[in-house]
């Protein structure tokens, strides 16, 4: 027996040692598997991590990413598949460029101040400290990732990929340049898509009112300072109150700024909502810009960049919300409010910067979600996103997200992927004159490019294909791509996964991935969404693992936790898996102590190696159907209460018991391996006449 099992398992000891004999063996490159050069492993496994920021450290959610994804290519790598596990990080270019634009304003600068270079520079060193960190962290957590593939979001290749990606979208009509409506950040400075616009519920009060005095018909809205650029009122065609009044147009004075109000019929228009009748903004509304486009009105600018309003007159300059009070109270005083209601309304946030979104027209670069494609049958990108999913060619689990995906996609507005920062893949567009060029490289003299930067989701779109090295054919790209699996939180199935699937059915003509995981959110031990802003509840992974090891933290996110569903995690639930560790650790050291080696040669004929057997069949069924919380427990609950519990009591006065446990015990350690990789691994190395290490062991009973 090995005299370290006489000690406590010490996973402090243990895992940074296990760790660097895994990345030393190469097996976490599938190239270098048994049986990869003798192409015994004919069937693949395939994924990609998706990628973490480099803006911070491993939070709960990663941790919980992490430990579904490695179990998933564990067991795929005993299974005998050829097994590539994608690692890289994310630019995450909005949210890195605002944590080096803060730092430099705690010493009094700005990047103006800078310059565009240096400031790039700036942001890269952190980027790369950053990356650093979360690289070992990933390690940290025994993620059995090919580091010889390691990508970035950023790095030369993934920029060839997305210069590539742009010119060929823009060649087939499918990225534009067109002025429209977007989410505006006033904070960042900068556009956001739709998908990076989150909302807070807050009461507000609903003005019911009339412009002036002449005007006819009554409009509420819980933004009068908007109503500065109102063009029109729309009211449904089949609403009588109204029918009169379609058609004219009324010159009014609203609190000291003369508008000219068409009144046009709109089936967009709900005619139960409010007072039927909409005030149309159309440069400061989606909606309303729709309404305009098919009306023919007017958009008048009246609010900036900066969320001030740009009209002329005593309003000049102020901030909306100032704006607001002073028009509210100019209404009063002209009689013309009918009416207030207190509501609870959703205010539109930056997710990034937590900025009030302000929508503003702007001339931005697009994708075009509509037109038809010649190459792809004239479905358009909205058509291949649904056709992959409808199809069965890539299944959600769990499938009520199924639902969830298809009312996104048919909700899906053209995309705006111009961001007004510096950090990021620049848009490759230059400007002479009035020609426009596409193009990777600087096209000659007198060329300006673009400032602007695509936004991050473009390049992270094209994550399962970069990285296996489009847009060269090469061998990584026609043996592991589509990939098999994607897994990561419900919360970015639109920001990431749909993008994916539009970019690969677009640009090579296939799904991205034939499998949607979908994990949920880890909560705190009362339930609520954790945070480490709040020291009482949050669990920090990284001091967790220093505190009880990576396996514990491992099996507390695993272990009764299905897809989609939501994790509660506790200090107490990792500590009593821990524990288990430890038990494992004793059960090893009891089996060594009794076993001679020859036992651990050839299984036996037993009643017990029946009914193990039967119980990985189980297990293994579980693991290829995605039910990993199931698999877990009952792996759990065989060694500590069966195998500890009742079969090695026997064992100590019946021999013919004895000689079995150590077919058990290594086919436990086996099981358990893709859960708690480093305990496991441990225990194998002291097992006798082992052949090679636990991670390639074949899996039991396949």
């Amino acid at each position: 027996m090995d005299g370290k099992l006489l000690k406590p398992y010490d996973p402090k000891e243990t895992e940074g040692r296990i760790y660097k004999l895994w990345e030393e063996s190469g097996f976490f490159n599938p190239d270098n598997l048994p049986g990869s050069k003798e192409n015994l492993r004919k069937e693949t496994f395939s994924m990609v991590l998706p990628p973490p920021n480099v803006t911070g450290t491993l939070h709960t959610g990663h941790a919980l990413m992490l430990a579904i994804e490695d179990v998933m290519t564990r067991h795929a790598r005993m299974s005998g598949k050829k097994t590539l596990w994608v690692p890289g990080t994310d630019h995450a270019a909005i949210a890195t460029e605002s944590v080096v634009v803060k730092q430099l304003a705690k010493e009094k600068k700005n990047k103006n101040d800078l310059g565009r270079e240096e400031f790039l520079k700036l942001v890269d060193g952190y980027a790369k400290t950053s990356h650093d960190t979360i690289v070992n962290q990933l390690k940290k957590m025994g993620a059995s990732l090919d580091w010889s593939r390691e990508a970035f979001t950023l790095d030369d290749k993934r920029k060839k990929a997305v210069n590539t990606a742009f010119e060929r979208m823009y060649k087939d009509g499918l990225i534009y340049r067109g002025q429209r409506v977007v989410n505006w950040d006033p904070k960042g400075q900068t556009t956001i898509s739709d998908d990076e616009v989150e909302y807070k519920t807050q009461k507000t009060k609903l003005y019911f009112f009339k412009y002036d005095k002449n005007f006819p018909i009554t409009i509420a809205t819980t933004r009068p300072e908007t109503k500065l650029g109102d063009t029109a009122v729309a009211v449904n065609p089949d609403d009588e109150r109204y029918a009169k009044y379609v058609g004219k147009t009324f010159e009014v004075n609203f609190v000291g700024v003369p508008l000219s109000i068409k009144v046009v019929a709109d089936r967009m228009v709900d005619k139960e909502f409010g007072t039927g009748a909409l005030g149309v903004t159309p440069a400061h509304s989606q909606i309303d810009w729709e309404i305009a486009e098919r009306n023919n009105l007017d958009k008048k600018q009246v609010i900036n960049e900066f969320a001030k309003i740009i009209v002329d007159g005593e309003f000049k300059d102020k901030k909306t919300t100032e704006a607001r009070e002073m028009i509210v109270e100019k209404l009063k005083a002209a009689g013309l409010i009918e009416k207030e209601e207190e509501i609870e309304q959703n205010i539109p946030v930056s997710q990034r910067t937590g900025g009030i979104i302000e929508p503003l027209p702007k001339l931005q670069w697009f994708v075009n979600v509509n037109k038809p494609v010649k190459e792809r049958g004239d479905k358009t990108l909205k058509q291949l996103m649904q056709q992959a999913v409808e199809s069965r060619a890539i299944e959600i689990t769990p499938d009520n997200y199924t639902r969830v995906y298809f009312n996104w996609i048919e909700n899906l507005r053209d995309w705006c992927i111009s961001r007004q920062i510096w950090y990021g893949h620049r848009i490759p567009v230059w400007y002479k004159d009035e020609e426009i060029k596409v193009s990777s490289g600087n096209p000659g003299s007198g060329w300006q490019q673009d400032p602007d930067t695509l936004d991050t989701w473009f390049s992270s779109g094209l994550w399962t294909f970069s990285t296996l090295g489009w847009p060269e054919e090469t061998s990584d790209l026609k043996n592991f791509h589509p990939t098999s699996m994607i897994e990561t939180g419900h919360d970015i199935l639109f920001f990431w996964v749909a993008r994916m699937i539009l970019m690969s059915t677009y640009l090579l003509g296939e799904v991205p991935f034939k499998k949607i995981y979908l994990h949920g959110m880890v909560l705190d031990k009362n339930g609520k969404k954790m945070s480490k802003s709040n020291p009482e509840t949050a669990v920090d992974p990284i001091v967790t693992i220093d505190k009880y090891g990576a396996d514990a933290l491992r099996m507390a996110m695993i272990v009764g936790v299905g897809a989609g569903s939501d994790n509660s995690l506790s200090e107490d639930k990792i500590k009593g898996y821990g524990k288990f560790a430890n038990k494992l650790w004793n059960i090893a050291r009891f089996i060594l102590d009794n076993a001679n080696d020859t036992e651990f040669e050839n299984p036996p004929t037993h009643m017990l190696v029946q009914q193990f057997n039967t119980l990985a069949k189980n297990i293994t069924s579980d693991m290829e159907n995605y039910r990993f919380h199931l698999a877990s427990e009952k792996v759990y609950h065989y060694i500590w209460h069966i195998l500890a519990d009742q079969i090695l009591e026997e064992s100590k006065k019946n021999a013919e018991i004895k000689s079995v446990l150590p077919y058990l015990l290594q086919n436990s350690l086996k099981l358990l391996h893709p859960f708690m990789p480093f305990v496991t691994e441990e225990i194998w190395g002291m097992l006798p006449n082992r052949q090679n290490l636990l991670i390639v062991e074949e899996w039991p009973c396949i």
